[in-house]
């Protein structure tokens, strides 16, 4: 990357880019403007009717993941972004498919999530913000059961499902980091108020509303999923599901819109879809089956992304969403950057742009770990080396040669200072590597083993780990999710981002440690079991300095102080 001191930011490149009218974007992938439900000159929804099944065993998917990330990340959404310029670059007909950002991270510390520099997706301010309105219909449609299921509480006669207040796991959502939300008391003020209980809220990319939106193929499977989910047990302790309080219906009803993607733009005007927006520590991160599906459906290659680290997004990529979807991914991009090969070799925050190359040998553990574990899938992987200013030539020159010795290609990615001029080298790097590759994509476990075997082929051949330990809570729910029939299910596991263990602190490959299993939840709807490995928060908090002081608008509604 360029010196920061003379380079725009991100937000200044965006608002300077002269955007195409939507409907020239949509004709680059062959679709009528009739078919486009447009939201402004820049956006608009696509209709499902556009998937072909024929043309999606034809189209190379790509997907994009990282090693073990620092805070900041490590530019995946930037590098797939980058990447599906470099291929247009090259004569390809590209899709980049991506997850929509959530307002909490946008307001808290991360920032949002259309990529950084040369390489992002536009109109940037409006799919950071409110975009098309799908989180608020999440959010609504998840609340609209929370609604039902209260509603029910107080009900007379027959209606009454005889819900246990006590027993009741289903959480109200809002999209933003609000950590007073958490745990509260709601139905106080008298019998008209309805009946007091303990609640709480998640954030609305952790909802199983999400979770169902970014699984399901159509509206009847929608409709299905969402009827699917468990709320709670009655008094005499049998299960409650939302089809039992007739909820699937109207809150399909409020995702009617939400269920389509939305097409938007590159920098450079190639298309991009962006749907759907689950987290990756707490939830599958990636974007829906739907999209998914609809880049192939309409382009040669369909470059995608899964969030934090491949042990998180890219294993539950590939191991739940390929398999409900039924996706053969052709190649893994692995992003890498020098800092958090540092971070990995034990460099402070204060250290990461001092000039080290025996911090970069002593963290590249962490790079080999994950080229491991993506082979383990029979993937063959390409690595971008997301290219920093202050990056040096011996540091950079250390990690491409012993990717050579690994076998695995190694390319310097410079997309954010370049866009697709800096991604060429890449684009051919990944196009020669699927069309070199005589591997064949397997998933890590069958879903039909114990829920307790598949936790630990996770945790040995991803994590690492010598084994897994289980908290009395957790073995209590996993009784309760196999008298429910649930353990069938594949599993999404819910672990800090920051290291490969449960514990952020051992950072690089660590060896010689147990995970432990702290308590279960699942998503029956959605199609998964939740295993949480430490103290994972649904409902984050604001740091104390969030990113939402920076942020301003002129008289002209011209935005600023928005990454």
């Amino acid at each position: 990357m360029s010196s920061t001191t003379s380079f725009p930011s991100d937000l200044a490149i965006a608002q300077d880019c002269q955007m195409q009218h939507i409907n020239t974007i949509a004709s680059k992938l062959g679709i009528e403007t009739d078919l486009l439900e447009h939201y402004g000159k820049y956006k608009a929804k696509i209709p499902l009717s556009l998937i072909d099944a024929e043309k999606i065993k034809k189209s190379k998917l790509i997907l994009v993941t990282a090693i073990t990330p620092t805070p900041a990340g490590e530019g995946k959404t930037t590098t797939s972004i980058g990447l599906h310029e470099g291929l247009a670059k090259i004569g390809k007909k590209s899709v980049v498919v991506l997850r929509e950002p959530s307002l909490g991270p946008v307001f808290g510390m991360k920032g949002g999530a259309a990529g950084g520099g040369y390489s992002q997706v536009v109109p940037m301010e409006d799919i950071n913000l409110h975009f098309t309105g799908d989180f608020s219909a999440i959010e609504k449609a998840n609340n609209l059961l929370s609604a039902l299921i209260d509603n029910n509480l107080q009900a007379k006669g027959e209606k009454n499902l005889h819900l246990d207040p006590r027993k009741i796991y289903w959480k109200r959502v809002i999209d933003m980091n609000d950590r007073a939300l958490r745990q509260i008391t709601i139905g106080l003020g008298g019998i008209g108020n309805g009946i007091p209980r303990e609640e709480g809220f998640n954030i609305t990319a952790a909802s199983e509303v999400m979770a169902i939106l970014c699984m399901c193929e159509n509206i009847a499977d929608l409709k299905e999923k969402l009827g699917n989910i468990f709320v709670g047990f009655t008094l005499d302790n049998q299960p409650i599901y939302a089809c039992d309080l007739k909820a699937e219906g109207p809150m399909a009803v409020l995702l009617k819109d939400a269920i389509k993607p939305n097409l938007v733009q590159t920098l450079e005007g190639n298309p991009a879809i962006i749907h759907g927006g689950p987290f990756a520590n707490i939830a599958q991160g990636t974007n829906t089956i739907i999209a998914t599906k609809m880049g192939m459906s309409l382009g040669d290659y369909v470059v995608t992304e899964a969030g934090f680290g491949a042990d998180l997004g890219a294993e539950k990529f590939l191991n739940i969403k390929c398999g409900y979807a039924g996706l053969t991914p052709a190649t893994i991009v692995l992003v890498a950057t020098i800092r958090a090969l540092k971070h990995h070799g034990g460099a402070t925050k204060e250290e990461y742009n001092i000039p080290s190359v025996e911090k970069v040998a002593a963290g590249i553990c962490n790079l080999e770990k994950h080229i491991e574990n993506a082979r383990k899938f029979g993937l063959q992987p390409v690595v971008s080396i997301n290219h920093f200013y202050k990056d040096t030539e011996e540091e950079v020159q250390f990690v491409l040669e012993h990717c050579a010795k690994l076998g695995v290609k190694a390319v310097v990615s410079k997309g954010w200072e370049r866009g697709g001029d800096g991604m060429i080298d890449l684009a051919n790097a990944v196009v020669e590597t699927i069309e070199n590759s005589t591997e064949t994509f397997k998933p890590l476990y069958d879903w039909k083993a114990s829920v307790k075997s598949k936790i630990e082929t996770i945790a040995k051949e991803i994590y690492g780990a010598t084994g897994v330990n289980y908290d009395a809570k957790a073995e209590t729910d996993l009784k309760r999710i196999q008298s429910l029939g649930l353990d069938v299910l594949p599993v999404c596991m819910a672990k800090t981002q920051k290291s490969f263990s449960d514990n952020e602190n051992l950072v690089g490959r660590p060896t010689n440690f147990n995970v432990t299993v702290r308590e279960f939840e699942f998503a029956a709807g959605a199609g998964f079991i939740i295993p949480i490995l430490g103290n994972m928060l649904r409902m984050p908090g604001l740091p104390l300095i969030p990113a939402s002081e920076g942020m301003d608008m002129d008289e002209n509604g011209v935005i600023s102080g928005l990454s």
